[in-house]
């Protein structure tokens, strides 16, 4: 929907279609913040972005900068308003992350007061005419100049159902190993956002007073990423490592009294309860304080700088939730509503020439032996099970979607191969060790969160001297939107614009889609010990020899490894 209305906010008007830069003036142009507002042709929601809550974490405000010069005005699908440094004075007097006149935490004193010191009525005006102006609110900090921290998202949690749950999603959006749902819902700017029915999170990445090109980079692409998945920038999402695992029942130690701060582990470490974490001494030595563990869980941040204060902060660490993957959710319902086609194109696909010559490239690569067991894992339809059952060996087929289990069943009923078929997660097979032969797939690894984890999984049920197949590609390079070089009846052509945005939505959440592969699986696989290898990259050229429904146009490649005897 074209956007005809003008963009209002205190002393700034936004014609659609343009980017203003300059200062916002709050308060009656009491506080004065430099900030940018970004207005698209396109009617939409508005995204807040502040930097600078605490003046003193620098990732966050560069990373501000950089967006409002980067982000590009034509994709750009409602309002997007950046404000670089919210408390100003502090940051220009460099005078850390306190407020300068006052040395009050702004991040510790919303909604603020009208008559308090001058940084509760810096929270105060942002609480009245700021915030307001916002549908959703990300916060960009990092470690203070005494905090190193392992990167890592809050969400806002006391707040509406609603609000909480899309705070979340936002949060899921981040590529940090960890997310943390907050428990209050004042002090901190996006508790009190929340609190107010808008949806906020704040980053941490970075510290110790410091900022570089990658930790700027990488908080602008979460930015980015958030943007594009609540529609407000239109574009792909970008590639990520990290899908966030919940941290739950955060422990923040301050130290008792003051002292010189040594820890004995470092953000980002898993920890274990009753483990020491660190000691506080005095000038001479002695022991003043020891930091233990009251839990298990991981360090999200600690005091970096050698003296600590008494009643600052130490440490702080917290309980990992089981890990419950929901990409592993999105994955199965994607592939639930591609069944039916799998189907009926295996089906076809094994009555064609290309069955043949995969065969012919498997028998190649088989250990001797005539009733081999083959575990045929992410099976989908059943087409590699029913290949191998047909040729005599004892098959099994996993796949983590329920339907297409059941279509594998029907596809060797009708072939009368005698394969059994299991639902269960390729990251865990639930076999006992050295159970098969072989274990083979095809095109799975690139869609797992968890590829390593898989692989030594596999690895652990070959029995010894057992040969590990897989056939795959680096999809990761490839765009699955774009299908102008596919033939007309191509799978991928028929059905349709929307699953294939979803099939490259979720591609872009896998950590594999940007590793350089095969090299990547070739070291993975090479840490567990595996020694003799081979790699065929001309799989492609052998079996895809027609421009047909069965084209894959991305080059595959073959890596075959032995379990050692």
């Amino acid at each position: 929907m074209e956007n005809n209305k003008t963009f209002r906010l205190n002393n700034i008007e936004v014609q659609p279609g343009q980017r203003w830069c300059g200062y916002l003036e709050l308060g009656g142009g009491k506080f004065r913040m430099p900030a940018a507002v970004l207005h698209g042709e396109q009617s939409g929601r508005t995204m807040l972005i502040t930097a600078g809550v605490h003046s003193g974490e620098y990732v966050g405000i560069q990373a501000a900068i950089e967006l409002s010069q980067k982000l590009k005005i034509e994709k750009v699908t409602g309002t997007v308003i950046i404000v670089k440094v919210m408390n100003r004075t502090a940051f220009e007097k460099r005078g850390g992350s306190l407020g300068y006149a006052d040395q009050k935490d702004l991040n510790r004193v919303f909604p603020g007061k009208e008559d308090g010191t001058e940084t509760e009525r810096l929270a105060w005006t942002a609480a009245k005419e700021l915030l307001p102006a916002a549908d959703y609110y990300i916060d960009l900090h990092s470690g203070d100049d005494y905090e190193q921290l392992t990167p890592y998202v809050y969400y806002a949690g006391r707040a509406d159902r609603e609000v909480s749950a899309m705070s979340r999603r936002m949060a899921e959006q981040v590529d940090v190993p960890y997310m943390v749902k907050s428990d209050v819902a004042s002090g901190g700017a996006y508790n009190y956002a929340a609190s107010q029915g808008i949806p906020s999170i704040l980053i941490e990445r970075g510290g110790m007073g410091g900022w570089n090109n990658e930790e700027v980079r990488s908080t602008r692409r979460d930015v980015r990423n958030i943007l594009c998945h609540l529609g407000i920038y239109r574009g792909q999402k970008d590639y990520r490592t990290y899908y966030p695992l919940e941290v739950t029942d955060v422990c923040y130690q301050d130290a008792s009294q003051d002292g010189l701060w040594y820890p004995c582990r470092k953000p980002g470490d898993m920890i274990h309860r009753g483990e020491k974490l660190g000691e506080v001494r005095d000038y001479q030595g002695n022991i003043k304080e020891i930091s233990i563990a009251e839990f298990g869980g991981v360090i999200l941040y600690q005091t970096g700088s050698l003296q600590v204060m008494g009643d600052s902060p130490m440490i702080a660490y917290g309980k990992v939730v089981n890990p419950y993957d929901e990409r592993k959710e999105r994955i199965v319902h994607y592939w639930e509503k591609r069944s039916s086609d799998f189907l009926t194109h295996k089906r076809e696909e094994l009555h064609s020439a290309m069955a043949e010559r995969w065969m012919k490239e498997i028998r190649a690569q088989l250990p001797a032996g005539d009733r081999l067991r083959i575990l045929d894992v992410g099976c989908g339809a059943g087409f590699f099970s029913v290949l191998l059952a047909k040729e005599g060996y004892q098959v099994t087929g996993v796949d983590l979607t329920p339907d297409m289990i059941e279509n594998a069943k029907i596809l060797a009923a009708e072939e009368n191969a005698d394969c059994e078929f299991i639902v269960m997660d390729a990251e865990n097979v639930d076999f006992p060790d050295g159970t098969f032969d072989v274990v083979i797939s095809r095109n799975l690894t690139w869609t797992l969160p968890h590829v390593r984890r898989a692989y030594r999984d596999w690895v652990r049920v070959l029995k010894k001297g057992g040969v590990l197949l897989n056939f795959d590609a680096n999809y990761g390079l490839s765009d699955f939107t774009d299908v102008s070089s596919l033939p007309e009846n191509h799978a991928h052509q028929t059905i349709g614009d929307d699953m294939m945005r979803e099939c490259e939505e979720i591609k872009r959440q896998l950590p594999i889609s940007s590793y350089s592969r095969p090299a990547w699986d070739l070291e993975t696989l090479g840490a567990m010990k595996l020694q003799e290898f081979a790699v065929d990259l001309g799989i492609s050229s052998r079996i895809y020899l027609e421009k047909d429904e069965f084209y894959n146009p991305v080059p595959m490649f073959m890596i075959r490894t032995q379990k050692p005897e």
